[in-house]
Protein backbone atom coordinates (compact mmCIF):
# COMPACT_ATOMS: atom_id res chain seq x y z
CA UNK A 1 0.00 0.00 0.00
CA UNK A 2 1.35 3.38 -0.69
CA UNK A 3 2.66 5.84 1.79
CA UNK A 4 0.17 8.52 0.99
CA UNK A 5 -3.40 8.64 2.66
CA UNK A 6 -6.08 8.01 0.47
CA UNK A 7 -8.27 9.90 2.44
CA UNK A 8 -6.18 12.72 1.73
CA UNK A 9 -6.35 12.11 -1.62
CA UNK A 10 -9.54 12.59 -2.72
CA UNK A 11 -10.29 15.43 -0.50
CA UNK A 12 -7.75 17.07 -3.11
CA UNK A 13 -8.88 18.74 -6.34
CA UNK A 14 -7.77 17.19 -9.65
CA UNK A 15 -5.91 19.90 -11.32
CA UNK A 16 -4.37 18.07 -14.43
CA UNK A 17 -7.82 16.49 -15.60
CA UNK A 18 -8.67 19.30 -17.72
CA UNK A 19 -12.29 19.94 -15.95
CA UNK A 20 -13.35 21.52 -19.89
CA UNK A 21 -13.52 18.07 -20.82
CA UNK A 22 -16.80 17.47 -18.76
CA UNK A 23 -20.11 17.97 -20.78
CA UNK A 24 -20.94 18.35 -24.03
CA UNK A 25 -24.17 19.64 -25.68
CA UNK A 26 -25.60 17.64 -28.58
CA UNK A 27 -27.90 18.80 -30.83
CA UNK A 28 -31.79 17.66 -31.81
CA UNK A 29 -29.81 15.53 -34.55
CA UNK A 30 -27.80 13.77 -32.57
CA UNK A 31 -24.15 15.97 -33.43
CA UNK A 32 -21.97 16.83 -31.25
CA UNK A 33 -21.96 20.94 -30.95
CA UNK A 34 -18.26 22.47 -29.76
CA UNK A 35 -19.09 25.97 -30.35
CA UNK A 36 -21.77 25.60 -27.53
CA UNK A 37 -20.31 23.89 -24.91
CA UNK A 38 -20.49 25.07 -21.57
CA UNK A 39 -17.56 24.81 -19.60
CA UNK A 40 -14.04 26.12 -20.00
CA UNK A 41 -11.31 24.18 -21.93
CA UNK A 42 -8.04 24.14 -20.59
CA UNK A 43 -8.39 28.10 -19.17
CA UNK A 44 -5.90 29.71 -17.14
CA UNK A 45 -7.46 33.23 -18.57
CA UNK A 46 -9.39 34.39 -15.55
CA UNK A 47 -13.12 35.20 -16.38
CA UNK A 48 -13.72 39.09 -17.40
CA UNK A 49 -15.30 40.75 -14.82
CA UNK A 50 -18.78 41.70 -15.45
CA UNK A 51 -19.31 45.26 -17.46
CA UNK A 52 -21.80 48.19 -15.61
CA UNK A 53 -25.49 47.26 -16.76
CA UNK A 54 -24.52 44.08 -18.01
CA UNK A 55 -25.65 40.24 -16.63
CA UNK A 56 -22.42 38.14 -16.70
CA UNK A 57 -23.00 34.85 -18.12
CA UNK A 58 -21.50 31.61 -17.41
CA UNK A 59 -21.04 30.14 -20.52
CA UNK A 60 -17.15 30.86 -21.98
CA UNK A 61 -18.85 31.40 -25.79
CA UNK A 62 -17.79 35.04 -26.32
CA UNK A 63 -20.68 35.96 -28.59
CA UNK A 64 -23.69 34.01 -29.57
CA UNK A 65 -25.94 35.16 -32.08
CA UNK A 66 -28.99 33.02 -31.48
CA UNK A 67 -28.00 30.04 -33.62
CA UNK A 68 -25.61 28.75 -31.37
CA UNK A 69 -22.91 28.98 -33.85
CA UNK A 70 -21.18 32.36 -34.45
CA UNK A 71 -19.95 32.10 -30.49
CA UNK A 72 -15.95 31.07 -29.48
CA UNK A 73 -14.38 29.96 -26.31
CA UNK A 74 -12.29 32.12 -24.41
CA UNK A 75 -9.42 29.53 -24.94
CA UNK A 76 -9.89 29.47 -28.82
CA UNK A 77 -7.87 31.41 -30.87
CA UNK A 78 -9.72 30.36 -33.97
CA UNK A 79 -12.96 28.52 -34.75
CA UNK A 80 -12.54 24.72 -33.26
CA UNK A 81 -14.00 23.98 -36.22
CA UNK A 82 -11.47 24.56 -38.58
CA UNK A 83 -9.09 21.22 -37.50
CA UNK A 84 -11.87 19.05 -37.54
CA UNK A 85 -10.92 18.05 -41.61
CA UNK A 86 -7.41 17.06 -40.06
CA UNK A 87 -8.29 15.03 -37.31
CA UNK A 88 -8.35 11.73 -39.61
CA UNK A 89 -4.37 12.09 -40.26
CA UNK A 90 -3.52 10.81 -37.04
CA UNK A 91 -4.85 10.61 -33.08
CA UNK A 92 -1.89 13.24 -32.82
CA UNK A 93 -4.05 15.62 -34.89
CA UNK A 94 -6.54 15.14 -32.55
CA UNK A 95 -4.61 15.01 -29.10
CA UNK A 96 -2.92 17.86 -29.77
CA UNK A 97 -5.82 20.25 -30.61
CA UNK A 98 -8.43 21.20 -27.71
CA UNK A 99 -11.66 20.91 -29.60
CA UNK A 100 -10.16 16.85 -30.69
CA UNK A 101 -9.31 16.55 -26.76
CA UNK A 102 -13.30 16.92 -26.29
CA UNK A 103 -14.69 15.29 -29.13
CA UNK A 104 -12.40 12.57 -28.23
CA UNK A 105 -12.93 12.18 -25.00
CA UNK A 106 -16.90 12.37 -25.43
CA UNK A 107 -16.33 9.38 -27.47
CA UNK A 108 -14.31 7.50 -25.32
CA UNK A 109 -16.89 8.30 -22.67
CA UNK A 110 -20.04 6.63 -24.99
CA UNK A 111 -17.36 3.40 -25.26
CA UNK A 112 -16.84 3.65 -20.76
CA UNK A 113 -12.86 4.45 -21.54
CA UNK A 114 -12.81 8.00 -20.97
CA UNK A 115 -10.04 7.22 -18.48
CA UNK A 116 -7.51 6.84 -21.23
CA UNK A 117 -7.38 10.35 -22.26
CA UNK A 118 -8.16 11.74 -19.01
CA UNK A 119 -5.01 9.91 -18.01
CA UNK A 120 -2.80 10.45 -21.11
CA UNK A 121 -3.79 14.40 -20.32
CA UNK A 122 -2.44 13.84 -16.96
CA UNK A 123 0.64 12.44 -17.63
CA UNK A 124 1.35 15.23 -20.10
CA UNK A 125 0.66 18.34 -17.73
CA UNK A 126 3.05 16.17 -14.99
CA UNK A 127 5.49 16.19 -17.16
CA UNK A 128 5.41 19.56 -16.92
CA UNK A 129 5.80 20.17 -13.45
CA UNK A 130 8.93 22.29 -12.20
CA UNK A 131 9.37 21.73 -8.56
CA UNK A 132 9.31 18.54 -6.70
CA UNK A 133 6.51 19.07 -3.75
CA UNK A 134 4.13 19.62 -6.51
CA UNK A 135 5.47 16.58 -8.59
CA UNK A 136 5.16 13.94 -5.76
CA UNK A 137 1.99 15.52 -4.91
CA UNK A 138 0.73 15.06 -8.66
CA UNK A 139 2.38 11.63 -9.19
CA UNK A 140 0.28 10.76 -5.94
CA UNK A 141 -2.73 11.75 -7.18
CA UNK A 142 -2.47 9.85 -10.62
CA UNK A 143 -1.65 6.52 -9.15
CA UNK A 144 -4.52 7.11 -6.77
CA UNK A 145 -7.08 7.99 -9.27
CA UNK A 146 -5.61 5.92 -12.53
CA UNK A 147 -3.62 3.46 -11.66
CA UNK A 148 -3.77 1.82 -8.14
CA UNK A 149 -5.88 -1.86 -7.98
CA UNK A 150 -8.87 -0.32 -6.98
CA UNK A 151 -8.51 3.31 -9.26
CA UNK A 152 -11.86 4.90 -9.50
CA UNK A 153 -10.26 5.35 -13.06
CA UNK A 154 -8.10 2.42 -13.71
CA UNK A 155 -6.39 2.30 -17.19
CA UNK A 156 -5.63 -1.25 -18.35
CA UNK A 157 -2.27 -1.66 -18.38
CA UNK A 158 -0.15 -5.22 -17.74
CA UNK A 159 0.62 -5.71 -14.42
CA UNK A 160 4.44 -5.43 -14.36
CA UNK A 161 4.35 -2.01 -15.56
CA UNK A 162 1.73 -1.16 -12.68
CA UNK A 163 4.14 -2.90 -10.37
CA UNK A 164 6.43 -1.18 -11.03
CA UNK A 165 4.93 2.31 -10.87
CA UNK A 166 3.50 1.37 -7.45
CA UNK A 167 6.77 0.27 -5.90
CA UNK A 168 8.29 3.64 -7.05
CA UNK A 169 5.19 5.79 -6.10
CA UNK A 170 6.87 7.08 -2.86
CA UNK A 171 10.00 8.50 -4.95
CA UNK A 172 8.27 9.68 -8.40
CA UNK A 173 10.15 11.20 -11.28
CA UNK A 174 8.89 13.20 -14.17
CA UNK A 175 9.26 9.70 -15.75
CA UNK A 176 7.42 7.43 -13.58
CA UNK A 177 4.52 7.13 -15.59
CA UNK A 178 6.05 7.12 -19.01
CA UNK A 179 5.37 3.89 -19.80
CA UNK A 180 2.61 3.77 -18.77
CA UNK A 181 1.29 6.79 -20.55
CA UNK A 182 2.91 5.02 -24.22
CA UNK A 183 0.77 1.82 -23.26
CA UNK A 184 -2.75 3.86 -23.39
CA UNK A 185 -1.61 6.44 -26.16
CA UNK A 186 -1.11 2.71 -28.02
CA UNK A 187 -4.37 1.25 -27.17
CA UNK A 188 -5.76 4.62 -28.38
CA UNK A 189 -4.27 4.67 -31.57
CA UNK A 190 -4.68 1.54 -32.40
CA UNK A 191 -8.06 0.00 -30.93
CA UNK A 192 -9.98 3.71 -30.66
CA UNK A 193 -8.92 6.04 -33.25
CA UNK A 194 -10.57 4.37 -36.00
CA UNK A 195 -13.62 3.63 -34.57
CA UNK A 196 -14.06 7.33 -33.30
CA UNK A 197 -13.48 8.78 -37.01
CA UNK A 198 -16.39 6.51 -37.85
CA UNK A 199 -18.27 7.72 -34.96
CA UNK A 200 -21.70 9.80 -35.38
CA UNK A 201 -19.85 12.00 -33.35
CA UNK A 202 -16.90 12.86 -35.75
CA UNK A 203 -19.15 12.26 -38.77
CA UNK A 204 -21.14 15.00 -36.94
CA UNK A 205 -18.51 17.78 -36.53
CA UNK A 206 -17.75 16.88 -40.52
CA UNK A 207 -20.72 17.92 -41.64
CA UNK A 208 -21.22 21.31 -39.51
CA UNK A 209 -17.67 22.31 -40.96
CA UNK A 210 -18.46 21.43 -44.38
CA UNK A 211 -21.63 23.53 -43.90
CA UNK A 212 -20.18 26.49 -41.91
Amino acid sequence: MPWFSQQQHFACPFPYIPSALGGVRRRSGGDLDLLSHSTPIICERSQPQPQPGRTSSPSPVAEDDGDGDKGRFCCFPKDPLNDVETWSESVDKVLGCKAGQIAFREFLKSEYSEENILFWLACEDYKKIKTVPEMISSANRIYSEFVHSEAPRQINIDCTTRENITKNISQPTLTSFDTAQKLVYSLMARDCYPRFLKSDIYQGLLRKADSR
